[in-house]
């Protein structure tokens, strides 16, 4: 094992290593993928601080770009896929410089939460009272939400046929 200033080398996890995660990541990647889709999948990576203790799971998108805090044990499904989300948008934002995933309503980054056992991405919402906090789709999901369509944009005349 190669030594990082003199600890062990952190290596990727292998599938399987850790399900509960791997499920989480792989719902969390759908939705990197939606939004920055020239951007690479995030990975967990383990980072053992001494030989002597196990490792600590990270999600980076590769084993030199660890940021955040380090993925804690959850007791279940919906837990890990808040922490997961949670974990991958410090990386993305550390990484990438930029707020992800963004509301494109509000234009604000939104935050994962977990509501009512669902793991959202939720927008605190714009400084006006019509522009209410809410959440912007579930977790893995954001594929599936619809561009608003721009006030300002021209459209093409209707062409009436002769």
């Amino acid at each position: 094992m190669s030594a990082f200033f003199g600890r062990p080398e952190p290596r990727p996890v292998l599938d399987g290593e850790y399900p509960r995660w791997d499920e989480a990541l792989a719902v969390v990647n759908r939705d990197l993928a939606a939004t920055l889709p020239d951007q690479r999948p995030l990975r967990l990576i383990a980072h053992p601080d001494t030989e002597d203790l196990d490792a600590q799971i990270y999600v980076a998108f590769s084993p030199r770009e660890l940021h955040g805090n380090s993925l804690i044990p959850a007791e279940s499904a919906a837990e890990a896929l808040t922490a997961v989300a949670e974990a991958a948008q410090d990386t993305v934002s550390e990484r990438l410089w930029r707020a992800w995933p963004v509301c494109t309503v509000h234009d604000l980054g939104t935050h994962p939460r977990d509501l009512d056992g669902r793991p959202s991405w939720w927008c605190a919402g714009g400084a006006r009272r019509d522009a209410p906090a809410h959440v912007r789709a579930a977790i893995g999901e954001l594929d599936t939400i619809h561009q608003p369509r721009r006030p300002h944009r021209k459209r093409p005349k209707n062409r009436r046929l002769r």
